[in-house]
C-alpha cells in the first residue's frame, strides 16, 4: 500500500512537471505580447526626462526586441482577424528596425543636416497649461547637461569609428547652438513659455517657478549650448569626415540596403532599381513639364522656363505675413473639398503658423507638427516665411495639401484616433513609405480637388512630383553610385524648379539621411498603382471615398499590408456585385 502510494505520488510529479513545461513552452498570445512591449520601460523616465542615450540602453533595447520578436514568431498568424495579423505584422517591422537600430550603431549619430540631438529640445518648448505642466518643463530643463553628456560621448564614439556626417553638410550649422547663447536668461528660446504661465498658479508659485527657470537657464540650459559650440568647432568639425556617401563607412552597402528596406518598407528594391525608376519617373514628369511650357507660349528653353520662375516677383510674396495669409487661404479651400473624396474626417483641427526662427533657415518649405488625441492643442502647417525670394507661391498648393488636408493632418490626425481595437504603438507608428507616400498622393488628388488654379500652379505640381522623383536619383547616386554634391545640385537644379536655397538645403538633407528621401515617390507610386488597378477592376463600381477609406482605416500599414487589403477589397466588392 505504501508501495503503491509513493509511486502516485511520483506520477503526480511527473504529470505535473510536463504540464508546467508544455505551459512555459506554449507561445504568448498575440495581446500579450502587445502589451509586454507597450508596457516596457526602458529607463527611469523621472530620472532620465528627456531620454537615455548610452550604448548599455540601446543593447538593453535591442535584446528585449530581439526575445520579443522570436515571441511573435511563435505565433500562428492564420487564426488572427485581419486587425491583429497587421498588428503582428507591424509589431515585427519596428522590432526588426530596433534590432538593426543597435546592430549599425545608429545612436552614434544623432545628426542631421537641419536637425540633431540638440536641435531636438526644441520640440519640448511649448505653451504651458496647468502647473503640472510647469514643473515637468522644468524638469527637463533641469536635465539638459546629463542630456548632452550621453549624445556627445555617442559623437565621439562615432568620430572615432567613422560613424558621422560629412562635413560639407555642415554650413550654417553654426546657427543650431549660436542662437542659445544669450546674454540674458529672458532672451533664450527655451525661456519663453515662462513669459505666460497658467492663469491659475498663485503669485507665491509664479515667483517660484519663475526664479527656478533663471537658475535653470543661466546654469544648464545656456551653458551647455556653449559646451555644445566648443565640441562642434573643436572636436567634431575638424575630425568628422570629408567623404560623401554612406556607403564610404564602415559596413555602408549593407547599411544603406537596410535603409532602403526600411524606408519603403519592403525588400524587393536594390539601389540600382530605385535609380532606375526614378530616371524613368523623371523624363516621364519631365515631358508633362515641357507640354505646360509650350501651352503657355513660352519663348525660350526649359532652364530659362526655371530662371523665369525662380525671378519674377509675381511668384513671391512680398512680406512673411501675406505669405501665411496666401497658405491659410488654400488650406481653407482644401478643408471645403474633403467630404467629396472622404468617409471619415479627423475631429483634430489644425492652424497654419511660421517656421520657428530658431529652425527656419535649415527647414525647405514647411512642416506638420501633430499632437497626440487628448491635447488641447491643435495640428500645425508650418509654412516657412524666412528667406521669402526663395519661397515660391506656384508650389504653395502643392505644400499645403500635402502638408494639412488631405495629407499629413487629415491621415496623421486619423492614424491617432483609430478606435480600441488597434493598439497605442500603431497609433503612434509613422512609416514614410506610408505617410509621405500619402501625403504626395494627395498633391495628385488635389488636381482633382480644383487646388491648382493657373498653369503655373499645375507646374508647381509637377515641380514637387519631379522634386520627389529627382530624390530617387540622388539619393542612391550619393549613397550607392559615388555622385558628389556638385552632381547632385546640378541634377536638381536641371530638372526642377525649386528655388537654388531649396536645392542646396535638400541635398544636405539626402546626404545626411541615407534612404529617407526614397520613401516618398516609391509610396506614392504604389498607392496611384493601387487605385489605377481597383478602378480597373471594378470600373463602375469604383468609389473614391470608399477606396480611400482602405487606405486610411487600418492607420500607417507598410505598403505590403496595404496592397493585401486593397486586393481583398476588391475581390470582396466584385464577390458582392455578383450575388
Amino acid at each position: 500500500m505504501r508501495f503503491l502510494k509513493i509511486v502516485s505520488i511520483l506520477l503526480l510529479v511527473v504529470i505535473f512537471g510536463c504540464k508546467n513545461k508544455e505551459d512555459f513552452s506554449k507561445p504568448k498570445s498575440l495581446q500579450s505580447i502587445i502589451e509586454t512591449y507597450q508596457d516596457h520601460e526602458g529607463y527611469d523616465r523621472s530620472k532620465y526626462p528627456l531620454g537615455l542615450y548610452t550604448k548599455e540602453y540601446y543593447k538593453s533595447e535591442a535584446d528585449f526586441a530581439q526575445n520579443t520578436l522570436d515571441e511573435l514568431l511563435k505565433i500562428d498568424k492564420s487564426k488572427l482577424t485581419e486587425t491583429d495579423r497587421i498588428s503582428a505584422d507591424l509589431l515585427a517591422f519596428v522590432l526588426q528596425d530596433q534590432i538593426d537600430y543597435y546592430k549599425f550603431e545608429q545612436y552614434l549619430n544623432p545628426l542631421l543636416s537641419d536637425a540633431g540631438f540638440h536641435n531636438d529640445l526644441t520640440y519640448q518648448v511649448r505653451p504651458l497649461a496647468d502647473y503640472f505642466q510647469v514643473k515637468e518643463y522644468l524638469k527637463m530643463l533641469n536635465a539638459v547637461p546629463e542630456f548632452v553628456n550621453q549624445n556627445l560621448a555617442n559623437l565621439r564614439e562615432g568620430l572615432e569609428k567613422g560613424i558621422s556626417q560629412p562635413l560639407v553638410i555642415f554650413k550654417g550649422y553654426e546657427s543650431t547652438y549660436n542662437d542659445h547663447i544669450v546674454d540674458h536668461f529672458e532672451d533664450s528660446f527655451y525661456y519663453s513659455p515662462f513669459k505666460n504661465l497658467p492663469s491659475d498658479l498663485s503669485n507665491a508659485q509664479k515667483d517660484s517657478v519663475l526664479t527656478a527657470a533663471k537658475i535653470a537657464i543661466e546654469t544648464k540650459v545656456t551653458p551647455e549650448f556653449k559646451r555644445i559650440k566648443t565640441f562642434f568647432e573643436t572636436e567634431y568639425f575638424p575630425k568628422t569626415r570629408t567623404t560623401l556617401g554612406v556607403s564610404e563607412t564602415p559596413n555602408g552597402n549593407d547599411f544603406y540596403q537596410n535603409r532602403i528596406n526600411f524606408y519603403t518598407t519592403s525588400t524587393q528594391y536594390s539601389a540600382d532599381d530605385i535609380h532606375n525608376i526614378g530616371l524613368k519617373e523623371v523624363a516621364r514628369i519631365k515631358a508633362e513639364m515641357e507640354q505646360i511650357i509650350k501651352d503657355l507660349n513660352f519663348k525660350g528653353s526649359f532652364a530659362d522656363f526655371f530662371h523665369f520662375l525662380r525671378t519674377d516677383k509675381q511668384f513671391y510674396a512680398e512680406t512673411p505675413e501675406q505669405l501665411l495669409m496666401i497658405a491659410r487661404d488654400m488650406a481653407k479651400r482644401a478643408d471645403a473639398q474633403l467630404p467629396r473624396f472622404f468617409k471619415t474626417l479627423p475631429r483634430k483641427p489644425y492652424g497654419v503658423a511660421p517656421v520657428p526662427d530658431a529652425i527656419a533657415p535649415k527647414y525647405t518649405g514647411g512642416r506638420y507638427i501633430g499632437t497626440y488625441k487628448e491635447s488641447t492643442d491643435p495640428g500645425y502647417y508650418w509654412v516657412n516665411t524666412y528667406d521669402l525670394p526663395s519661397r515660391t507661391l506656384y508650389t504653395l498648393p502643392s505644400l499645403t495639401v500635402h502638408e494639412a488636408v488631405p495629407g499629413h493632418h487629415l491621415q496623421g490626425s486619423l492614424n491617432n484616433e483609430l478606435g480600441d481595437s488597434i493598439p497605442q504603438f500603431r497609433k503612434n507608428l509613422y512609416l514614410s513609405a506610408y505617410g509621405e507616400g500619402w501625403g504626395l498622393y494627395s498633391e495628385f488628388l488635389a488636381d482633382e480637388m480644383g487646388m491648382y488654379t493657373t498653369p503655373y500652379e499645375q507646374f508647381g505640381k509637377l515641380t514637387y512630383e519631379m522634386w520627389r522623383a529627382c530624390r530617387l536619383v540622388v539619393d542612391t547616386g550619393i549613397h550607392a553610385k559615388g555622385w558628389t554634391r556638385e552632381q547632385v545640385v546640378d541634377y536638381m537644379s536641371s530638372n526642377t524648379a525649386l528655388s537654388l536655397h531649396e536645392i542646396n538645403t535638400e541635398t544636405d538633407r539626402y546626404i545626411s539621411w541615407p534612404g529617407q528621401a526614397l520613401s516618398y515617390k516609391i509610396g506614392e507610386l504604389k498607392i496611384r498603382e493601387l487605385r489605377k488597378k481597383t478602378e480597373k477592376e471594378l470600373g463602375s463600381k469604383f468609389d473614391i471615398r470608399e477606396f480611400h477609406e482602405i487606405i486610411l482605416e487600418q492607420g500607417t500599414v507598410t505598403l505590403a499590408i496595404l496592397e493585401m487589403r486593397v486586393n481583398n477589397y476588391i475581390k470582396n466588392t466584385i464577390s458582392d456585385s455578383k450575388k
